[in-house]
């Protein structure tokens, strides 16, 4: 049986095994074209784990799950200045 996406659920009502499968699926399912290669997002998530502004899991300068934002191309660091830019082919 396939678990039910909750579109209008807030965080705190969702199980965190839910949550954690959610940003995941999200992650899985951005397009090729749109998403950095694995050396790049771990490259991004080393640097992310090294900030002060990152809180279990949020960016606490722009609330982003890191992992999200680390995963897609047109995303940059929000920090001032950027601890890692937008990725350009």
């Amino acid at each position: 049986m396939q678990s039910r996406i909750c579109k209008q659920c807030l965080l705190r009502d969702m199980p965190e095994e839910e949550l954690l499968k959610g940003i995941y699926d999200y992650i899985a399912r951005i397009s090729p074209d749109d998403k950095v290669g694995n050396e790049v997002y771990e490259k991004r998530l080393t640097i992310c784990q090294k900030c002060d502004s990152l809180t279990n899991g949020f960016c606490r300068l722009c609330g982003c799950f890191v992992e999200m934002r680390a995963a897609m191309k047109i995303r940059s660091c929000p920090h001032v200045p950027p601890r890692w830019k937008k990725h350009e082919e």
